[in-house]
């Protein structure tokens, strides 16, 4: 039975027309040029009502950076908090574990020096016991090597 192994679907992205990219480009050229346009003839024809938009945009980001610092302590809390838990916590269980794997090693080291090897050491006087007695009682034509 054949199966056949499925293969990866490709990352298919349609490539975008060139004239896209044009017209978003100079649509962007425009608004950027008219937005500049509007600026300037704002401030030379309504610099009061310019002055309170842009004291209104100034208090609005002293706010928006005071809502920052707020997030950053936050952030700044939340890290000390995890290096504690780090440091305190999951410190301690890697030195258990440390402590167990040099236990498990210590016990594998006597199991195999106190068990196996005697284990094997007496199979192997045993098959060769049993290999000395078959070549001397067995039948001839079975002692030849396999």
């Amino acid at each position: 039975m054949i199966t056949e192994t499925p293969t990866p679907v490709e990352n298919r992205t349609e490539a975008i027309p060139i004239i896209y990219v044009v017209i978003g480009v100079v649509v962007l050229i425009i608004l950027g040029i008219a937005l500049a346009a509007g600026i300037l003839f704002l401030a030379s024809n309504y610099s009061a009502e310019l002055e309170a938009v842009r004291d209104v945009f100034i208090i609005a980001l002293a706010l928006e950076s005071c809502v920052f610092g707020v997030v950053l302590m936050l952030m700044l809390i939340m890290l000390i908090r995890l290096v504690n838990t780090v440091e305190f916590e999951i410190k301690p269980i890697l030195e258990q574990t440390n402590e167990t794997i040099g236990t498990v090693r210590g016990t594998t080291n006597f199991v195999s020096k106190n068990v196996i090897d005697p284990v094997v050491k007496t199979k192997s006087y045993v098959v060769g016991v049993r290999q000395g007695l078959r070549a001397l009682f067995g039948d001839p034509r079975k002692n030849l090597p396999d």
